[in-house]
């Protein structure tokens, strides 16, 4: 159960991010696609990234991080119908309002 809540909360802050970032258009199935791949890309792909650029990471104090969270986004649009996104720039900003969102969606959970 609480797997399949963390699902929902991931494709709704999806729709939201698509709804305020512009230039990333979804669908509702895509957006429950989507919630799928990018947390597979992130369970097994991101942590071989985030080695591979550890030391760029370590310069920008983290700020990487974002980067290769965009390229995972860029990366999930290639794979999941109803989910475009036009350009690098426009995952960088779409993978920044998704972990704004993310953000605010757990932290009312926590309580």
């Amino acid at each position: 159960m609480k797997l399949f809540s963390h699902w929902l909360v991931a494709a709704l802050a999806i729709l939201i991010a698509a709804y305020i970032v512009p230039g990333v258009s979804v669908t509702l199935v895509g957006a429950l696609i989507a919630a799928v791949v990018l947390g597979a890309l992130n369970l097994f792909i991101r942590p071989i990234l985030l080695i591979l650029t550890l030391p760029i990471n370590i310069l920008t104090l983290g700020l990487f991080s974002l980067v290769i969270n965009a390229v995972l986004v860029l990366l999930a649009s290639y794979f999941v119908p109803g989910f475009l996104v036009d350009g690098f720039l426009t995952a960088l900003f779409f993978a920044l309002a998704l972990v704004v969102i993310n953000w605010v969606f757990y932290s009312w959970n926590r309580y």
